[in-house]
């Protein structure tokens, strides 16, 4: 009787693997699912944010000064001017990596805010917190509610289109610690988060990262596991990604 006016969750929108080690369960707290792996824990909740935020942060994330972001295709608009866009909220920035001798642009677009002193280095790419925004805070004063954890910096990764991707790889950082809390909320096109483990590739969870997903990695997930986001050519959208992380150099 205690549960019969909790709302009722649906099962979950993505294959989920069976046998030891392998737990699956609703959080109706939070409206999603905790699900237990080999070496770490995830939460998944495909609506997290209810649609009015989830369409304010897509037009928060792409908003500049005298133009309208919604008349402007971003893929065109070459990788050494973006930074001279005039953006209202976000300081989105072009990284580049080295690739064969070449210096080609990285997939995405990228941003990193923070506490003041929490700076990143992943890729061979260094970046310094800009200063929190209401937005921002917003967003990560919701998810703290959900994961429990007080979040000091978050990476922003902006997808453009299906071309834009990620590889495989693990947060793994040092500045990160040991068993860091990575919460990722997504925004805009929906595209696949794919994990996976680092010993035996056929062990893979696809997730549907949805317009106001959140999933929140823990344990020794990024020790074990590695996740990407592949290209998927039929997706003609943004998709925004800001994933919170703690930044502890001690550890």
């Amino acid at each position: 009787m205690g549960d019969l006016f909790e709302p009722a969750l649906i099962d979950p929108p993505f294959s989920f693997p069976k046998g030891k080690g392998y737990l699956i369960a609703p959080n109706s707290e939070s409206n999603g699912y905790d699900l237990t792996v080999p070496n770490g824990s995830i939460f998944y909740a495909g609506n997290y944010f209810e649609p009015r935020i989830s369409d304010r942060m897509v037009e928060y994330l792409q908003e500049t000064d005298g133009r309208d972001w919604r008349s402007i295709d971003w893929r065109q608009i070459p990788p050494e001017l973006i930074e001279e866009i005039r953006f209202t909220n976000i300081k989105w920035k072009q990284d580049w990596i080295n690739f064969f001798g070449k210096r080609k642009p990285l997939p995405r677009l990228t941003s990193w805010y923070g506490d003041p002193g929490k700076s990143y280095t992943y890729s061979g790419i260094r970046s310094e917190p800009n200063e929190w925004n209401k937005g921002l805070l917003y967003v990560k004063e919701a998810i703290e509610k959900c994961a429990k954890v007080r979040f000091n910096s978050v990476l922003l990764n902006w997808y453009r289109d299906g071309q834009d991707s990620l590889s495989w790889h693990s947060d793994d950082e040092k500045e990160l610690g040991q068993q860091p809390v990575i919460a990722s909320a997504n925004f805009g096109a929906e595209r696949d988060f794919i994990i996976r483990r680092k010993d035996d590739n056929s062990q893979k969870i696809t997730f549907p990262m949805r317009h106001g997903t959140l999933l929140v990695m823990r344990g020794e997930l990024q020790k074990f596991w590695e996740h990407s986001v592949p290209k998927r050519k039929n997706v003609r959208g943004s998709r925004f990604n800001l994933t919170f992380r703690r930044i502890d150099p001690a550890d």
